[in-house]
């Protein structure tokens, strides 16, 4: 081997930091990853129960208008 194909104790170590740098990055996007999915889950749910609210409010102010026109034609 000549000295170009060489691979030196300083670049072993500095692969084997980027490495352990990939390493955590991958553990911290891990992490956040899981956080967001919950997050997601969390807010389809509250869409969920906000669009039933709104359907209900909805409702009831149709009956409150049915109601209004039967008295203004009575």
């Amino acid at each position: 081997m000549d000295n170009n194909n060489k691979i030196t104790k300083d670049q072993i170590a500095e692969l084997e930091n980027k490495l352990s740098e990939l390493i955590d990055m991958a553990d911290q996007l891990k992490v956040e990853n899981a956080s967001l999915r919950a997050q997601q889950s969390n807010l389809v749910a509250e869409k969920s129960r906000l669009v039933e609210k709104n359907d209900l409010a909805r409702t009831k102010v149709e009956a409150i208008i049915t109601r209004l026109k039967s008295l203004e034609s009575a």
